[in-house]
């Protein structure tokens, strides 16, 4: 039976040809910048050998080191001050200890990683979440930041430039005076629209989004923090950089640049772009290879010291949190900061991932190194040869395994956890071989002791191979793969080519090791992509044909949640775990997963079902999102990297106590007597149904209907279909045994719970009717042992203006108005407001970079008819 409300879609793949090239886009567009950013610094480094940039690096003096983790500091802390400002922005305000923590950890992993599933919005998010913050409050949050940044380093570097315009002489193609005058107009051209909109309170709209200026307070402190931010960023870097440099000042605006040009590029960290606007800009006698050191050491010291500091901050509060000798040494974790300590764990996964990914690149760069001096080794020595070549290639491989592994603990794999705890021992190994590489092996020690404390975080049992290959895998590949090539010429630069390298096999044929090693890396790296392409796939989404709605319906019928029986609509696909004993209702729109409701089944089911549905929605491309899930599992979403938007709350009658005795249902009462004597009967018709009785409650519906505009909604409502309707009991209203009125019954279970879903009845009897249903469905479950009966979801007061009024004009009212359109029905508000039901708050919970407006307009599509076709065969 085909989706009516999609019968349109004829061929699905191709319509969405575009959208997936689309989607493919900004990966592509990432590669394209990096390797322009990687070609560029070979281009520019092509003079100098890598070996002396190690060593200058090496050499750097403890007095300039210590002076940029001074600066490093000071910056850092400016930073926390963006988090200040724009909580004061918002009027919230919280410890200044925990904005310190949550702007510290943000910073640190959202800088070095740059990626959206630990960046420093998810990770505000769940600390700042424990202290009362809502999602949209820590959006906004985020959104201050973004924007002052973006403005603040403007300002700066546009400031720096017009003093001295000279800085970008070699880069920009117009003349320093032109430049100048460019430059100051636009600083205070920019300054003056700032501050005019801060005194006037001016309100800004951009699409969907508004944003108010910050008060002349707020905007002046802010600006102060992005200051302080970007000249101490830029002294880290300019204290690290040799003599012949430009002044300070006219650094700053060379630094602002730079970093502009890494932020547009979209690259994780703007690596290679920020790199390549620095050293094009370095007057002609800087040397190339010192300023190259520089460069790697503010990379260290700017970017990953805080980085590794966060994260030891993490492992050392998962030690204190799970007692032992970490609790006696450095004190149990207090009450104020238990709910940080265990929220800040939460992203454990990502940052251990994260950093394997690293030393994994490591490991691969440190086998291209020369490990010996040739004139230091003996030709006719084998075992030295055997013990360098055994390091080599085994350094090689051992990073090839952790990349490998890395995506495996972000996906919280158990298995993940140990084989890299056994990569990094063996990476000890692997580096005392290469030419005993002391600092490699104490670098692999420390990062397998900051692993143990978090083992506890990686409890997953899935193979480690399920999601491996998704644009993001082949872009981290190709992105390996050009820097490791890069690298590798660079270091052997001075060797030539000639078919015996492949063959010479001795101590001191650095070259030649190097060159079976990228080989080694780069074969296992293709025979792992291809071997998990061939892979058959473990299908777990099915459509909804007979067989998977008879599961889905043996499933539903063990459990108590009458929302559950929508999963039989036939308009949603099934997925399954591999046991077949729960499952997740979704559609896809676009590139979105759109799951409805909780997963269904047992508890102990859910988490590995939500991993796999999670898994295979980015492996297919695509971000997962569930739509209105209830309080039970929001611990889980959040361990996912959700980001959780209250949408409304269920109303629920508590059947036991339900009765129109009483003053207070006076009138109610009268209204449902007289229904009675002007001859309304009701009665509940139980499956099967004949064809004749499907085709009475069609021309109600078909009544119905045509007093509507638009065509049968669907996704988180049935629809009016006589296999959908063969599965419940059906609540009907006669007059003289005619049936002017009908409501499906959702009761699966052991019938505690009561819901109804489809409500039609014809339009000249509406005075009433739906109330005197209503109350008779009640007052019959309520007899024979029912609990409570849900009323429906009500949106949040206020939810429009957070979402944005022009989306809620188009799809606010789809979001919450089911089938029977009740809401705007004055009797059952009447419920209550004298019932005084309780409320069960409900959540949309999207990825992690995702924004709930984008969530949104796909769930109202979906509602609206819109989703992908969905056959039953």
């Amino acid at each position: 039976m085909t989706n009516p409300s999609a019968a349109g879609s004829t061929n699905p793949t191709g319509r969405h040809l575009p959208a997936r090239l689309r989607s493919f886009a900004p990966i592509l567009l990432g590669i394209a910048l990096f390797a322009l950013g990687v070609f560029a610094l070979y281009h520019l480094l092509r003079p100098v050998n890598p070996a002396d940039v190690l060593k200058q690096a090496r050499a750097t003096p403890p007095a300039l080191l210590a002076a940029a983790l001074g600066a490093t500091f000071l910056g850092y802390v400016a930073l926390i001050g963006y988090d200040w400002s724009a909580l004061r922005y918002l009027g919230k305000k919280l410890p200044l200890r925990i904005i310190a923590i949550g702007g510290f950890l943000g910073y640190s992993f959202g800088n070095t990683i740059g990626i959206s599933i630990v960046s420093g919005g998810a990770v505000r998010y769940r600390i700042y979440s424990a202290f009362g913050l809502n999602a949209f409050e820590v959006a906004r949050v985020s959104t201050f930041v973004a924007l002052a940044f973006g403005f603040g380093i403007t300002v700066i570097g546009l400031g720096a430039l017009a003093f001295h315009p000279y800085a970008l002489e070699s880069v920009l193609p117009w003349s320093p005076a032109l430049t100048r005058l460019l430059a100051a107009v636009s600083a205070v051209g920019l300054l003056g629209v700032l501050t005019w909109s801060a005194v006037s309170g001016k309100t800004f709209r951009l699409k969907n989004l508004e944003i108010a200026a910050p008060s002349p307070g707020i905007l002046l402190g802010q600006l102060a923090f992005t200051l302080i931010d970007i000249i101490m960023a830029a002294l880290t870097l300019y204290v690290l950089l040799p003599a012949g440099v430009p002044d300070f000042i006219t650094f700053v605006a060379i630094f602002a640049a730079a970093a502009m040009a890494g932020v547009l590029s979209h690259v994780p960290g703007g690596v290679g772009v920020f790199e390549s606007v620095i050293i094009a800009s370095m007057p002609a006698g800087v040397p190339l290879d010192q300023v190259a050191a520089g460069l790697l050491m503010y990379r260290l010291v700017y970017y990953l010291v805080p980085f590794t500091l966060a994260l030891v901050f993490v492992a050392l509060n998962e030690a204190r949190l799970a007692g032992g000798l970490a609790a006696r040494l450095l004190g149990d974790v207090s009450e104020q900061m238990r709910p940080i300590a265990r929220i800040a764990t939460s992203v454990a996964p990502s940052v251990t991932g994260t950093m394997a990914f690293g030393l994994g690149v490591y490991l691969l760069l440190m086998a291209l190194i020369p490990s010996a001096i040739p004139n230091q080794i003996d030709p006719n020595d084998l075992l030295a040869a055997v013990l360098l070549e055994g390091g080599a290639l085994f350094s090689a491989a051992l990073g090839v395994v952790l990349i490998l592994l890395s995506q495996g603990l972000i996906r919280r794999i158990s298995g993940a956890f140990w084989l890299t705890e056994i990569a990094l021992v063996a990476g000890v190994l692997a580096s005392m071989l290469n030419g005993l590489d002391t600092e490699s092996a104490l670098l692999l020690i420390a990062a397998a002791t900051v692993l143990w404390p978090l083992r506890a975080e990686f409890y997953r049992s899935a193979k480690l191979t399920q999601g491996v290959l998704s644009p993001g895998w082949f872009a981290l590949v190709a992105g390996i793969v050009l820097g490791v090539a890069a690298f590798f010429f660079s270091v052997h630069a001075n060797t030539p080519y000639s078919n015996d390298l492949w063959t010479e096999f001795a101590g001191g044929a650095n070259t030649p090791r190097a060159l079976r090693a990228a080989l080694l890396a780069s074969a296992l790296l293709t025979f792992v992509t291809i071997y998990l392409a061939l892979q058959p796939a473990r299908a777990h989404s099915r459509p909804p044909d007979e067989n998977a709605l008879a599961t889905a319906k043996r499933i539903i019928a063990a459990q108590n949640d009458p929302e559950a029986c929508l999963a039989l609509s036939g308009d949603k696909s099934l997925f399954f775990n591999d046991t077949e004993d729960a499952f997740i209702m979704y559609a896809r729109q676009g590139r979105s997963w759109v799951a409805y409701r909780d997963p269904v089944g047992p508890q102990d089911a859910v988490r590995d079902l939500a991993w796999s549905f999670f898994d295979e929605a980015y492996a297919a491309n695509c971000r997962p999102i569930f739509y209105e899930v209830s309080e039970k599992y929001l611990p889980l979403w959040i361990e996912m990297g959700f980001t959780l938007h209250k949408m409304g709350e269920e109303s629920i009658i508590h059947l036991p106590e339900f009765s129109l005795a009483g003053g207070k249902f006076k009138k109610m009462r009268a209204a449902h007597h007289k229904a009675l004597r002007s001859g309304l009967q009701f009665s509940i018709c139980t499956p099967p149904h004949s064809t004749d009785f499907i085709d009475q409650l069609r021309t109600i519906s078909d009544a119905w209907m045509g007093g509507r505009k638009g065509r049968e909604k669907g996704f988180s409502v049935g629809r009016f279909d006589a296999e959908y309707l063969g599965n419940f009991p059906i609540a009907i209203v006669r007059r003289e045994g005619r049936v002017l009125a009908f409501a499906n019954i959702l009761r699966p279970g052991d019938g505690a719970h009561v819901s109804i879903d489809l409500m039609r009845y014809l339009p000249e009897e509406a005075s009433g009717m739906m109330e005197f249903l209503f109350i008779e469905v009640m007052q019959l479950y309520r007899d024979q042992g029912a609990v409570d009966f849900s009323l429906g979801m009500a949106p949040l007061a206020g939810l429009e203006t957070r979402h944005g009024t022009r989306l809620w004009n188009r799809f606010g009212a789809l979001l919450f108005r089911h089938g029977g359109g009740f809401y705007n029905f004055a009797g059952l508000r009447g419920f209550k407001q004298k019932f005084r039901p309780a409320w069960q708050s409900s959540f949309i919970a999207v990825p992690g970079g995702t924004t709930p407006l984008v969530a949104l307009k796909d769930v109202a599509i979906l509602i609206a008819g819109g989703a992908m076709a969905v056959v039953r065969k």
